[in-house]
Protein backbone atom coordinates (compact mmCIF):
# COMPACT_ATOMS: atom_id res chain seq x y z
CA UNK A 1 0.00 0.00 0.00
CA UNK A 2 1.40 3.38 -1.05
CA UNK A 3 1.04 5.78 1.88
CA UNK A 4 0.66 8.71 -0.49
CA UNK A 5 -2.52 7.15 -1.88
CA UNK A 6 -4.15 6.54 1.48
CA UNK A 7 -6.93 8.96 2.41
CA UNK A 8 -8.17 7.44 5.68
CA UNK A 9 -6.12 6.11 8.60
CA UNK A 10 -7.90 4.50 11.52
CA UNK A 11 -5.97 3.88 14.76
CA UNK A 12 -6.96 1.18 17.27
CA UNK A 13 -5.41 2.26 20.55
CA UNK A 14 -5.06 5.86 19.39
CA UNK A 15 -4.56 7.13 22.95
CA UNK A 16 -1.15 5.46 23.30
CA UNK A 17 1.76 7.88 23.43
CA UNK A 18 3.41 6.40 20.32
CA UNK A 19 0.17 5.88 18.41
CA UNK A 20 -1.01 9.43 19.02
CA UNK A 21 2.23 10.86 17.60
CA UNK A 22 1.67 9.00 14.33
CA UNK A 23 -2.00 10.03 14.27
CA UNK A 24 -0.92 13.66 14.67
CA UNK A 25 1.58 13.22 11.83
CA UNK A 26 -1.05 12.02 9.38
CA UNK A 27 -3.54 14.64 10.50
CA UNK A 28 -0.96 17.38 9.97
CA UNK A 29 -0.36 15.91 6.52
CA UNK A 30 -4.06 16.40 5.62
CA UNK A 31 -5.20 12.79 5.95
CA UNK A 32 -8.57 11.85 7.39
CA UNK A 33 -7.75 10.38 10.82
CA UNK A 34 -9.94 8.70 13.44
CA UNK A 35 -9.52 6.01 16.05
CA UNK A 36 -10.63 4.01 19.05
CA UNK A 37 -9.35 3.83 22.61
CA UNK A 38 -10.65 2.16 25.73
CA UNK A 39 -11.05 5.31 27.84
CA UNK A 40 -10.83 9.09 27.40
CA UNK A 41 -7.54 10.69 28.44
CA UNK A 42 -5.66 13.96 28.15
CA UNK A 43 -4.04 12.59 24.99
CA UNK A 44 -7.32 11.64 23.30
CA UNK A 45 -8.83 14.96 24.36
CA UNK A 46 -5.96 16.80 22.68
CA UNK A 47 -6.44 14.71 19.53
CA UNK A 48 -10.11 15.69 19.45
CA UNK A 49 -9.20 19.38 19.65
CA UNK A 50 -7.26 19.09 16.36
CA UNK A 51 -10.21 17.45 14.62
CA UNK A 52 -9.48 13.74 15.09
CA UNK A 53 -12.63 11.69 15.77
CA UNK A 54 -12.03 9.37 18.75
CA UNK A 55 -14.57 6.79 19.96
CA UNK A 56 -14.53 4.69 23.13
CA UNK A 57 -17.01 1.93 22.32
CA UNK A 58 -15.50 -1.26 20.88
CA UNK A 59 -18.12 -1.80 18.22
CA UNK A 60 -18.13 -1.49 14.43
CA UNK A 61 -21.05 0.94 14.73
CA UNK A 62 -18.66 3.37 16.42
CA UNK A 63 -16.35 3.54 13.40
CA UNK A 64 -17.12 6.50 11.11
CA UNK A 65 -18.60 5.29 7.82
CA UNK A 66 -15.80 6.79 5.72
CA UNK A 67 -13.33 4.39 7.36
CA UNK A 68 -15.25 1.25 6.38
CA UNK A 69 -14.02 1.43 2.78
CA UNK A 70 -11.04 -0.95 2.62
CA UNK A 71 -9.82 0.49 -0.70
CA UNK A 72 -9.04 3.87 0.86
CA UNK A 73 -8.47 3.05 4.54
CA UNK A 74 -5.38 1.88 6.39
CA UNK A 75 -5.77 0.35 9.86
CA UNK A 76 -3.01 0.86 12.43
CA UNK A 77 -3.05 -0.89 15.80
CA UNK A 78 -0.89 -1.17 18.88
CA UNK A 79 0.14 -4.66 20.08
CA UNK A 80 -1.11 -3.62 23.52
CA UNK A 81 -4.69 -3.97 22.22
CA UNK A 82 -6.38 -7.22 23.40
CA UNK A 83 -6.65 -9.90 20.73
CA UNK A 84 -10.42 -10.08 21.23
CA UNK A 85 -10.91 -6.42 20.26
CA UNK A 86 -14.02 -6.36 18.04
CA UNK A 87 -12.97 -3.51 15.79
CA UNK A 88 -9.54 -4.99 15.10
CA UNK A 89 -10.98 -8.40 14.29
CA UNK A 90 -13.57 -6.89 11.96
CA UNK A 91 -10.89 -5.17 9.91
CA UNK A 92 -8.72 -8.29 9.80
CA UNK A 93 -11.63 -10.55 8.85
CA UNK A 94 -12.70 -8.16 6.06
CA UNK A 95 -9.25 -7.97 4.46
CA UNK A 96 -8.39 -4.36 5.27
CA UNK A 97 -4.69 -3.47 5.21
CA UNK A 98 -3.81 -3.74 8.91
CA UNK A 99 -0.38 -2.72 10.23
CA UNK A 100 1.18 -2.58 13.66
CA UNK A 101 2.28 0.84 14.91
CA UNK A 102 5.95 -0.09 14.39
CA UNK A 103 5.33 -1.13 10.79
CA UNK A 104 3.74 2.17 9.82
CA UNK A 105 6.47 4.11 11.62
CA UNK A 106 9.03 2.10 9.67
CA UNK A 107 7.31 2.96 6.41
CA UNK A 108 7.06 6.67 7.25
CA UNK A 109 10.78 6.91 8.06
CA UNK A 110 12.29 4.41 5.59
CA UNK A 111 12.96 7.09 2.97
CA UNK A 112 14.31 9.62 5.45
CA UNK A 113 17.71 9.94 7.06
CA UNK A 114 16.66 8.27 10.31
CA UNK A 115 18.21 8.75 13.75
CA UNK A 116 16.94 6.12 16.21
CA UNK A 117 17.12 6.10 19.99
CA UNK A 118 16.72 2.73 21.72
CA UNK A 119 17.11 1.53 25.31
CA UNK A 120 15.11 0.20 28.22
CA UNK A 121 15.61 3.51 30.02
CA UNK A 122 16.34 7.03 28.84
CA UNK A 123 15.08 6.77 25.28
CA UNK A 124 12.19 9.23 25.64
CA UNK A 125 14.32 12.00 27.12
CA UNK A 126 17.22 11.28 24.76
CA UNK A 127 15.02 11.27 21.65
CA UNK A 128 13.27 14.46 22.82
CA UNK A 129 16.60 16.23 23.33
CA UNK A 130 17.78 14.95 19.96
CA UNK A 131 14.55 15.99 18.25
CA UNK A 132 14.98 19.49 19.67
CA UNK A 133 18.62 19.71 18.56
CA UNK A 134 17.74 18.44 15.09
CA UNK A 135 15.22 21.21 14.55
CA UNK A 136 18.21 23.10 13.18
CA UNK A 137 17.70 20.91 10.07
CA UNK A 138 13.89 20.72 10.45
CA UNK A 139 13.74 17.03 11.34
CA UNK A 140 10.43 15.35 12.13
CA UNK A 141 10.55 13.59 15.52
CA UNK A 142 8.26 10.83 16.83
CA UNK A 143 8.52 10.77 20.62
CA UNK A 144 7.30 8.62 23.50
CA UNK A 145 6.59 11.59 25.73
CA UNK A 146 5.34 15.17 25.62
CA UNK A 147 8.25 17.52 24.89
CA UNK A 148 7.71 20.70 26.90
CA UNK A 149 9.11 22.96 24.15
CA UNK A 150 6.42 21.76 21.73
CA UNK A 151 3.64 20.58 24.06
CA UNK A 152 3.49 17.50 21.86
CA UNK A 153 4.92 14.05 21.21
CA UNK A 154 5.37 15.00 17.57
CA UNK A 155 7.82 17.62 16.34
CA UNK A 156 6.72 18.20 12.78
CA UNK A 157 9.44 19.17 10.36
CA UNK A 158 10.25 18.15 6.83
CA UNK A 159 10.48 14.62 5.43
CA UNK A 160 14.22 14.50 4.78
CA UNK A 161 15.35 13.71 8.36
CA UNK A 162 13.53 11.82 11.13
CA UNK A 163 14.18 11.19 14.81
CA UNK A 164 12.48 8.09 16.18
CA UNK A 165 12.13 6.66 19.66
CA UNK A 166 12.88 3.00 18.92
CA UNK A 167 10.71 0.92 21.24
CA UNK A 168 11.84 -2.57 22.24
CA UNK A 169 8.33 -3.63 23.33
CA UNK A 170 7.10 -6.47 21.09
CA UNK A 171 10.41 -6.10 19.18
CA UNK A 172 8.89 -3.05 17.49
CA UNK A 173 12.23 -1.37 16.79
CA UNK A 174 13.17 -4.15 14.36
CA UNK A 175 10.74 -2.54 11.87
CA UNK A 176 12.98 0.53 11.63
CA UNK A 177 15.95 1.19 9.33
CA UNK A 178 18.05 3.79 11.17
CA UNK A 179 21.09 5.38 9.57
CA UNK A 180 22.48 6.42 12.97
CA UNK A 181 21.27 5.12 16.31
CA UNK A 182 22.13 4.82 19.97
CA UNK A 183 21.36 2.29 22.69
CA UNK A 184 21.11 3.87 26.14
CA UNK A 185 20.55 0.72 28.25
CA UNK A 186 19.63 -2.95 28.07
CA UNK A 187 18.31 -3.80 31.54
CA UNK A 188 15.85 -6.67 31.87
CA UNK A 189 12.29 -5.54 31.10
CA UNK A 190 9.23 -6.71 29.14
CA UNK A 191 9.89 -10.29 30.21
CA UNK A 192 6.24 -11.03 29.45
CA UNK A 193 7.31 -10.55 25.81
CA UNK A 194 10.89 -11.83 25.82
CA UNK A 195 10.82 -14.55 28.46
CA UNK A 196 14.34 -13.82 29.72
CA UNK A 197 17.04 -11.15 29.69
CA UNK A 198 19.16 -12.93 27.07
CA UNK A 199 16.31 -12.78 24.55
CA UNK A 200 16.00 -9.04 25.19
CA UNK A 201 19.74 -8.58 24.64
CA UNK A 202 19.51 -10.56 21.38
CA UNK A 203 16.77 -8.22 20.22
CA UNK A 204 18.97 -5.18 20.86
CA UNK A 205 21.79 -6.89 18.94
CA UNK A 206 19.38 -7.42 16.03
CA UNK A 207 18.45 -3.73 16.21
CA UNK A 208 22.11 -2.70 16.18
CA UNK A 209 22.66 -4.82 13.06
CA UNK A 210 20.00 -2.75 11.25
CA UNK A 211 21.94 0.50 11.75
CA UNK A 212 23.44 1.35 8.37
CA UNK A 213 26.05 3.96 9.30
CA UNK A 214 26.96 4.34 12.98
CA UNK A 215 25.85 2.92 16.33
CA UNK A 216 26.52 4.73 19.61
CA UNK A 217 26.22 2.85 22.92
CA UNK A 218 26.49 3.68 26.60
CA UNK A 219 29.90 2.45 27.70
CA UNK A 220 29.75 -1.06 29.10
CA UNK A 221 26.96 -2.39 26.89
CA UNK A 222 27.85 -5.56 24.94
CA UNK A 223 27.40 -3.96 21.51
CA UNK A 224 29.93 -2.72 18.97
CA UNK A 225 29.84 1.04 18.44
CA UNK A 226 31.17 4.38 19.55
CA UNK A 227 30.82 4.76 23.31
CA UNK A 228 29.69 7.55 25.61
CA UNK A 229 30.18 7.96 29.36
CA UNK A 230 30.45 10.41 32.26
CA UNK A 231 33.88 11.04 33.78
CA UNK A 232 35.46 7.95 32.25
CA UNK A 233 37.24 7.33 28.99
CA UNK A 234 34.90 6.93 26.03
CA UNK A 235 34.55 8.23 22.48
CA UNK A 236 32.11 10.85 23.81
CA UNK A 237 32.88 11.92 27.36
CA UNK A 238 31.15 14.41 29.70
CA UNK A 239 33.53 15.84 32.29
CA UNK A 240 33.99 18.73 34.73
CA UNK A 241 30.32 18.47 35.72
CA UNK A 242 28.89 20.98 38.15
CA UNK A 243 25.48 22.40 39.09
CA UNK A 244 24.78 26.13 38.77
CA UNK A 245 21.36 27.68 39.36
CA UNK A 246 19.61 24.35 38.96
CA UNK A 247 21.34 23.49 35.67
CA UNK A 248 24.18 21.13 34.85
CA UNK A 249 27.26 22.68 33.29
CA UNK A 250 29.77 20.30 31.73
CA UNK A 251 32.41 19.88 29.04
CA UNK A 252 32.21 17.32 26.23
CA UNK A 253 35.05 15.54 24.49
CA UNK A 254 34.25 14.00 21.10
CA UNK A 255 36.46 11.70 18.99
CA UNK A 256 37.84 14.70 17.10
CA UNK A 257 36.95 17.84 19.06
CA UNK A 258 35.75 19.26 22.37
CA UNK A 259 33.34 21.89 23.64
CA UNK A 260 33.15 23.60 27.02
CA UNK A 261 30.38 24.91 29.26
CA UNK A 262 27.50 22.89 27.83
CA UNK A 263 24.32 23.76 29.77
CA UNK A 264 21.44 21.37 30.53
CA UNK A 265 18.43 22.49 32.59
CA UNK A 266 17.39 19.00 33.68
CA UNK A 267 17.90 17.31 37.05
CA UNK A 268 19.87 14.10 37.52
CA UNK A 269 23.17 12.83 36.19
CA UNK A 270 21.29 10.24 34.16
CA UNK A 271 20.02 13.18 32.10
CA UNK A 272 23.60 14.29 31.46
CA UNK A 273 24.06 10.81 29.98
CA UNK A 274 20.89 11.25 27.90
CA UNK A 275 22.09 14.62 26.65
CA UNK A 276 25.51 13.15 25.83
CA UNK A 277 23.90 10.47 23.66
CA UNK A 278 21.92 13.14 21.79
CA UNK A 279 25.08 15.22 21.37
CA UNK A 280 26.87 12.19 19.91
CA UNK A 281 24.14 11.41 17.38
CA UNK A 282 23.79 15.00 16.19
CA UNK A 283 27.58 15.39 15.99
CA UNK A 284 27.84 12.23 13.87
CA UNK A 285 25.03 13.56 11.67
CA UNK A 286 27.17 16.61 11.00
CA UNK A 287 25.86 19.47 13.13
CA UNK A 288 28.48 21.80 14.58
CA UNK A 289 29.14 21.52 18.31
CA UNK A 290 28.26 25.20 18.74
CA UNK A 291 24.83 24.65 17.17
CA UNK A 292 24.31 21.58 19.36
CA UNK A 293 25.31 23.52 22.48
CA UNK A 294 22.99 26.40 21.63
CA UNK A 295 20.01 24.11 20.98
CA UNK A 296 20.62 22.12 24.16
CA UNK A 297 20.56 25.27 26.27
CA UNK A 298 16.94 25.93 25.28
CA UNK A 299 15.63 22.41 25.91
CA UNK A 300 12.89 22.51 28.59
CA UNK A 301 12.41 18.81 29.29
CA UNK A 302 9.78 16.10 28.90
CA UNK A 303 6.50 16.00 30.77
CA UNK A 304 6.49 13.46 33.63
CA UNK A 305 10.28 13.13 33.54
CA UNK A 306 11.37 14.69 36.84
CA UNK A 307 8.76 17.39 36.29
CA UNK A 308 8.45 19.96 39.05
CA UNK A 309 4.83 20.60 40.04
CA UNK A 310 5.78 22.57 43.18
CA UNK A 311 9.21 24.03 43.83
CA UNK A 312 9.41 26.22 46.93
CA UNK A 313 11.88 26.48 49.79
CA UNK A 314 9.77 24.29 52.09
CA UNK A 315 7.82 22.02 49.73
CA UNK A 316 8.74 20.23 46.49
CA UNK A 317 6.45 17.99 44.40
CA UNK A 318 8.01 16.01 41.55
CA UNK A 319 6.16 13.93 38.94
CA UNK A 320 8.02 11.17 37.07
CA UNK A 321 7.16 8.27 34.77
CA UNK A 322 9.65 5.88 36.44
CA UNK A 323 8.22 2.35 36.46
CA UNK A 324 11.31 0.11 36.64
CA UNK A 325 13.68 -0.36 39.60
CA UNK A 326 16.61 1.17 37.72
CA UNK A 327 14.54 4.28 36.90
CA UNK A 328 13.29 4.61 40.48
CA UNK A 329 16.87 4.47 41.77
CA UNK A 330 17.91 7.13 39.24
CA UNK A 331 15.13 9.43 40.50
CA UNK A 332 16.20 8.87 44.11
CA UNK A 333 19.81 9.68 43.20
CA UNK A 334 18.67 12.90 41.55
CA UNK A 335 16.50 13.96 44.48
CA UNK A 336 19.32 13.38 46.97
CA UNK A 337 21.71 15.39 44.80
CA UNK A 338 19.28 18.29 44.46
CA UNK A 339 17.91 18.22 48.03
CA UNK A 340 20.56 16.83 50.38
CA UNK A 341 19.33 16.35 53.94
CA UNK A 342 15.63 16.75 53.03
CA UNK A 343 13.01 14.17 53.97
CA UNK A 344 11.71 12.48 50.82
CA UNK A 345 8.39 10.66 50.42
CA UNK A 346 7.82 8.44 47.37
CA UNK A 347 4.32 7.60 46.12
CA UNK A 348 4.54 4.71 43.69
CA UNK A 349 1.96 3.01 41.50
CA UNK A 350 3.32 -0.30 40.15
CA UNK A 351 2.68 -0.83 36.42
CA UNK A 352 1.67 -4.31 35.20
CA UNK A 353 1.30 -7.51 37.21
CA UNK A 354 4.02 -9.23 35.18
CA UNK A 355 6.57 -6.45 35.71
CA UNK A 356 5.81 -6.39 39.44
CA UNK A 357 6.21 -10.18 39.60
CA UNK A 358 9.45 -10.21 37.60
CA UNK A 359 11.17 -7.36 39.46
CA UNK A 360 9.56 -7.35 42.92
CA UNK A 361 12.88 -7.57 44.77
CA UNK A 362 14.36 -4.77 42.67
CA UNK A 363 11.31 -2.59 43.30
CA UNK A 364 11.55 -3.27 47.04
CA UNK A 365 15.24 -2.37 47.09
CA UNK A 366 14.88 0.87 45.12
CA UNK A 367 11.81 2.05 47.06
CA UNK A 368 13.48 1.29 50.40
CA UNK A 369 15.99 4.06 49.66
CA UNK A 370 13.37 6.76 50.24
CA UNK A 371 12.55 8.06 53.73
CA UNK A 372 8.88 7.05 53.50
CA UNK A 373 6.93 4.97 51.00
CA UNK A 374 3.26 5.06 49.98
CA UNK A 375 2.06 2.42 47.51
CA UNK A 376 -1.02 2.42 45.30
CA UNK A 377 -2.54 -0.72 43.80
CA UNK A 378 -1.00 -2.15 40.64
CA UNK A 379 -2.11 -0.47 37.42
CA UNK A 380 -3.06 -3.43 35.19
CA UNK A 381 -3.01 -1.75 31.75
CA UNK A 382 -3.48 -4.61 29.27
CA UNK A 383 -3.18 -7.44 31.84
CA UNK A 384 -5.42 -9.61 33.96
CA UNK A 385 -4.53 -10.11 37.64
CA UNK A 386 -1.98 -12.75 38.65
CA UNK A 387 -2.74 -14.62 41.86
CA UNK A 388 -0.53 -13.46 44.73
CA UNK A 389 0.94 -10.53 42.77
CA UNK A 390 -0.29 -7.30 44.35
CA UNK A 391 0.94 -4.18 46.09
CA UNK A 392 0.58 -5.81 49.54
CA UNK A 393 3.15 -8.41 48.47
CA UNK A 394 5.52 -5.68 47.26
CA UNK A 395 4.95 -3.70 50.47
CA UNK A 396 5.95 -6.70 52.57
CA UNK A 397 9.33 -6.81 50.84
CA UNK A 398 10.19 -3.14 51.37
CA UNK A 399 12.71 -2.91 54.21
CA UNK A 400 11.86 0.67 55.17
CA UNK A 401 9.46 0.48 58.12
CA UNK A 402 7.83 3.79 57.18
CA UNK A 403 5.63 2.35 54.45
CA UNK A 404 1.93 2.21 53.73
CA UNK A 405 -0.54 0.94 51.15
CA UNK A 406 -3.39 3.29 50.27
CA UNK A 407 -5.99 3.93 47.57
CA UNK A 408 -6.47 6.88 45.24
CA UNK A 409 -9.33 8.29 47.30
CA UNK A 410 -7.21 8.58 50.46
CA UNK A 411 -3.91 9.49 48.79
CA UNK A 412 -4.00 13.24 49.39
CA UNK A 413 -4.83 12.73 53.08
CA UNK A 414 -1.92 10.30 53.46
CA UNK A 415 0.53 12.69 51.78
CA UNK A 416 -0.60 15.61 53.95
CA UNK A 417 -0.15 13.51 57.09
CA UNK A 418 3.50 12.86 56.29
CA UNK A 419 5.84 15.78 56.98
CA UNK A 420 8.07 15.24 53.95
CA UNK A 421 9.65 18.31 52.38
CA UNK A 422 10.00 16.51 49.03
CA UNK A 423 7.20 14.38 47.56
CA UNK A 424 7.93 12.25 44.50
CA UNK A 425 5.06 10.61 42.56
CA UNK A 426 6.19 7.76 40.32
CA UNK A 427 4.57 5.37 37.86
CA UNK A 428 3.49 4.74 34.27
CA UNK A 429 -0.21 4.15 34.97
CA UNK A 430 -2.87 6.70 35.78
CA UNK A 431 -1.01 8.16 38.76
CA UNK A 432 -0.16 11.07 36.47
CA UNK A 433 -3.84 12.04 36.55
CA UNK A 434 -3.67 12.41 40.34
CA UNK A 435 -0.69 14.74 40.44
CA UNK A 436 -2.51 18.01 39.79
CA UNK A 437 -5.03 17.30 42.57
CA UNK A 438 -2.16 16.62 44.95
CA UNK A 439 -0.47 19.81 43.79
CA UNK A 440 -3.58 21.90 44.39
CA UNK A 441 -4.04 20.55 47.93
CA UNK A 442 -0.41 21.05 48.88
CA UNK A 443 -0.44 24.59 47.51
CA UNK A 444 -3.52 25.33 49.65
CA UNK A 445 -1.65 24.02 52.66
CA UNK A 446 1.34 26.22 51.83
CA UNK A 447 -0.86 29.31 51.64
CA UNK A 448 -2.48 28.52 54.98
CA UNK A 449 0.93 28.23 56.59
CA UNK A 450 2.27 31.49 55.13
Amino acid sequence: MNLKEIHNIYFIGIGGIGMSAIARYFSENKRNVAGYDKTPSLITGNLSTIGIDVNYNDAIESVPVAFLNKETTLIVYTPAIPKENLQLNYFIDNDFVVLKRAEILGRITENTFCLGVAGTHGKTTTSSILGHIMQSVEATAFLGGIAENYDSNLILGKDEVSVVEADEFDRSFLQLSPNIACVTSMDADHLDIYGNHDELKDSFKAFSDKVSQQLVVAKGLPLDGLTYAIEEEADYKAENIRVENGAYIFDVKTPSDAIKEVELSLSGRHNVMNALAAIALSDIYGLSLEVIKDRLRSFKGVRRRFSYKIKTSNRVLIDDYAHHPTEISAVEDSVREMYPGKKVLVVFQPHLFTRTRDFVDGFAESLSRFDEVVLLDIYPARELPIEGVNSSWLLSKIKNEKKKLTNKKDLIKEIKNIDAEVVVMLGAGDIGLLVDDVKDELLKELKLND
